[in-house]
């Protein structure tokens, strides 16, 4: 991270991020429609259902099939259990330690092992609900196009019931230690876009919207989001249509959404003093906390109500054509396009993760936060900018202790 101040002013701000390409769009072309579940889930070790989702609708998309029902159902269960273990994992592993003035979260075990445990418990129950749909926590296997590989029988899910009823209450005990936390007064103005669905909170599927009032369809998403290269980052930044930089992400899904919540978690929402919306970056956590309430309490839902389908997956026969998908990861909107041949081999792909997308929104909150923190010195001002930088649980090796700030302070003469 750069810095340059003249004086008092912070002239420029910039997170300079280099990670090697991974050419995963490139090497997509060429494989068969069938392949990229089991290819983008390797993008991330931590939300791989999200890729996998995405990847689905937009191949089935493209092959003009729609899942849902009883396996739609299924995905959405999947999709709380990475909901659940991702921020259990953010919230506790990474970020409580900066709230709490500690090095790490093994520093914050020594202190306090019963808070640090619980979050490990709740990672362990959405870590449990994934292996038992997917097969395995990390780059679940058990996921196709069109469905899945096999579904459980209701016997298998009965198990998981009980171990999410006493995930609830870990989950509501996190929401009500997060609102007690010491929050700085600090707030932006980003616009955010999320998805919105008819009635229930976005995961799986949903209509991009922003706070701006812009509303637009999955296969529209590329006339209404553009990305572009900048100079100090091999990350692509990206901006809507206009211009105007944006925020995805769990403030922008709570603040589009609050309506949908399901009761449990929007009491704790209130419990916990949240509005309408919420434009502290730093009660992200916060909502985070309710996010895995809400992921816990629709995933007792969905086990209560299920009825194993008659298939494990609906066929998908290969055209030509382009498909569009789009779901909610833990860390915001992640967009998929393939184009396919008639006999199903992917021509182009394009993959827009969450984490780039907030990169302007990231830099501009940075360099406002900075101008309020210049008399702190270079160690302790690094600090403060690696815990505002993880209120946006940006990608794993940019959420650990990893920031190299230089400030360039010039006095006029």
């Amino acid at each position: 991270m750069y810095v340059r101040v003249h004086d008092s002013t912070v002239e420029e701000v910039r997170l300079d991020i280099y990670e090697p390409p991974r050419f995963f769009e490139a090497f997509l072309r060429g494989r068969a429609y069938t392949e990229p579940p089991d290819i983008t889930a390797r993008i991330c070790g931590i939300c791989p259902v999200a890729y996998q989702m995405s990847a689905c609708q937009a191949v089935e998309d493209a092959c003009g099939v729609t899942v849902d029902g009883p396996l739609n159902d299924l995905r959405r269960l999947l999709y709380c259990g990475e909901w659940i273990e991702s921020h259990a994992l953010h919230i506790y592993l990474l970020h409580a330690p900066d709230f709490l003035g500690y090095p790490s979260a093994i520093d914050l075990a020594r202190a306090d092992r019963d808070l640090v445990q619980r979050g490990l418990r709740l990672k362990k129950a959405g870590n449990t609900l994934m292996e038992t749909l997917g097969g395995r926590a990390i780059h679940p296997v058990n996921v196709r196009v069109g469905g899945f590989y096999r579904t459980p029988p209701p016997a298998e899910l009965r198990p998981l019931a009980d171990m999410l009823r006493h995930a609830l209450d870990d989950a509501l005990a996190t929401v009500r230690w997060a609102a007690g936390l010491d929050f700085p007064g600090f707030t932006h103005d980003h616009e955010y876009l999320a998805l919105t669905t008819a009635d229930d909170y976005p995961l799986e599927s949903g209509i991009p919207r922003t706070t701006g009032g812009r509303s637009f369809t999955a296969s529209a998403f590329e006339n209404h989001v553009v990305e572009m290269h900048v100079p100090h980052s091999t990350a692509l930044h990206a901006r809507l249509v206009d211009g105007a930089r944006y925020m995805t992400g769990p403030l922008a899904r709570f603040s589009l959404n609050r309506d949908r919540l399901p009761p449990i978690a929007a009491q704790a929402a209130d419990e916990a003093g949240l509005g309408a919306e919420c434009r502290n970056p730093f009660q992200s956590i916060v909502v985070r906390a309710v996010e895995i309430v809400c992921a816990v309490e629709e995933a007792l839902r969905l086990i209560a109500a299920y009825r194993p389908p008659d298939h494990a997956y609906v066929p998908v026969a290969p055209r030509k054509g382009t498909g569009h998908g789009v779901t909610e990861a833990p860390r915001g909107l992640l967009y998929h396009r393939y184009d396919l041949d008639s006999q199903g081999r992917i021509t182009a792909a394009r993959i827009v993760p969450p984490t780039s997308q907030n990169q302007a929104a990231i830099e501009d909150d940075l360099r406002r936060f900075v101008a309020a923190w210049l008399d702190l010195d270079d160690s302790a001002l690094t600090r403060a900018c690696e815990r505002a930088i993880r209120n946006y649980d940006p990608c794993i090796s940019c959420s650990t202790h990893f920031l190299d700030l230089t400030v360039d302070r010039r006095c006029r003469s």
